[in-house]
């Protein structure tokens, strides 16, 4: 049962809140032994808050737009009485969270259900999710594959079929990748529209919230109930609420939509190529579009991810380097030691090019591009081939995500089907100007209605 029908169903008494809890368990308990999304089960806290739900509505009250919906978030959100991991072994010594993360307060204010904590990425630093500390979360759609990451946690539990919304965070393209890799939908909204108040940093000036979900109305639904200024958090930008959810039903009418190409062609596979074109030609984008500098940008995403990310941790990297990951331990010591000039000339170009991207939106509101340049690797997969160059797979996961989420800009990724993947779904990027997050749900819903983008069952 998808978002919409178990709200349905749940609003009009067909189904009690409970039931609907119960069930997600039990769905959790049958597939999560082989997939390991979960890191922390809160089905106690779950049941309380369903049965909450159902109280009142045996009262008689206006339930609220979320009530009784199954979520989990990933491992980095902070939730009352749960140590807050963010995939390390090293946050183990750390005592529980004492509050729930803005976001998980926001959700469970309108009337969502928490069934726990999910995998992930160490401290968000990588694409795949094999964590050595607590296993790799495996794709339920080949479970020898890779989920991505760093939200791959998120994903999975989504595309298992054991919630329907999961909230995940993207630095570099940790909703998009996953999104992409699972076959679900994943909404990464601009840059400081969300709180991240309760969540641990990965890279301040790039972090990003947001929900990975079985449909485009739950991404809208969430993403509206997770709204709202947070004047604790100084990254928090947004000082108004934009509904998306109620203009989900205004299709294409009046949007400029083209196609990314030159950089998102050469660092993409066919299938890729033709997940992007067959997305562009149900939106009716025509027209092929050049994304300025994204080589670049990509570059000084790096510096800045690693040099944030390395000081951040700098303390623990000198105590206990044996500590961490060893996927992203040497990455996090480089960037430590990277020279600040690096890192303040990624910063002013990054301020020029945010300009150049802006520009783009004077001629169009929705962009086309592939998610990930291929469909899922299998899980311990060090080099890929990207059109006759060999890569490095893990950071290549990232090559057609970085470029967007450096701008700022919001992005929803939806799950095609091509052909020549065994099966495996690869995602498109629907693009909108920074805080218009309402337009690229616009044409999510379009390829939803049409049949274009789609989850499928997973192979469990």
């Amino acid at each position: 049962m998808k978002t919409t029908e178990l709200l349905r169903a749940v609003a009009g008494g067909e189904r009690s809140a409970r039931e609907v809890c119960d069930a997600a368990i039990a769905r959790i308990d049958a597939t999560d032994p082989r997939v390991n999304a979960f890191t922390e089960r809160t089905f106690a806290r779950a049941r309380a808050e369903a049965d909450a739900v159902d109280a009142r509505r045996a009262r008689g009250e206006v339930l609220p737009p979320l009530a009784g919906l199954p979520y989990a978030v990933k491992n980095l959100f902070d939730v009352a009485g749960v140590i807050t991991l963010a995939g390390s072994k090293i946050n183990r010594d750390l005592p529980p969270a004492q509050d729930d993360a803005v976001l998980v307060q926001r959700l469970k204010a309108a009337g969502a259900v928490l069934l726990g904590a999910l995998n992930m990425d160490e401290y968000a630093y990588g694409f795949t999710t094999e964590n050595t500390h607590y296993g790799p979360t495996r794709n339920p759609h080949d479970l020898t594959r890779m989920s991505g990451g760093s939200s791959g946690g998120s994903g999975a539990a989504v595309a298992a079929g054991q919630v329907p919304l999961a909230l995940g965070s993207d630095t570099n393209g940790s909703i998009r990748v996953p999104s992409s890799l699972c076959g679900v939908w994943g909404l990464k909204p601009t840059f400081g529209r969300l709180s991240r108040r309760g969540s641990y940093p990965f890279v301040h000036s790039l972090d990003h919230l947001g929900p990975l979900a079985d449909s485009v109305e739950a991404l809208a639904l969430s993403y509206d109930a997770m709204q709202g200024a947070d004047p604790q958090d100084p990254g928090c930008h947004a000082q108004r609420v934009q509904p998306a959810a109620s203009r989900l039903g205004n299709g294409l009418a009046g949007l400029r939509i083209g196609v990314l190409r030159g950089y998102f062609d050469d660092n993409a596979t066919p299938a890729a190529r033709a997940v992007a074109q067959q997305a562009a030609k149900v939106l009716g984008a025509t027209e092929t579009v050049d994304w300025p500098d994204a080589g670049i940008a990509r570059a000084a995403a790096f510096l800045i991810t690693a040099s944030e990310g390395g000081s951040l941790h700098l303390p623990d990297l000198r105590k206990r380097p044996q500590d961490f990951e060893p996927l992203s331990v040497d990455r996090f010591i480089s960037g430590a030691l990277q020279p600040v000039d690096w890192y303040l000339r990624a910063q002013r170009f990054r301020r020029i090019y945010r300009d150049k991207v802006n520009a783009l939106f004077e001629h169009w509101d929705v962009l086309v591009a592939p998610a990930t340049p291929v469909a899922s690797p299998p899980i311990g997969t060090d080099w890929l081939e990207i059109n006759g160059q060999r890569q490095p797979s893990r950071p290549v996961m990232g090559l057609l995500t970085q470029p967007i989420s450096f701008a700022g800009c919001p992005v929803v990724a939806a799950p095609l089907w091509p052909e020549g993947t065994g099966g495996l779904p690869i995602g498109v990027q629907l693009i909108a100007a920074p805080w218009r997050e309402d337009l690229c749900l616009r044409a999510a819903k379009v390829l939803q209605d049409s049949g274009t983008a789609h989850l499928k069952d997973p192979t469990l």
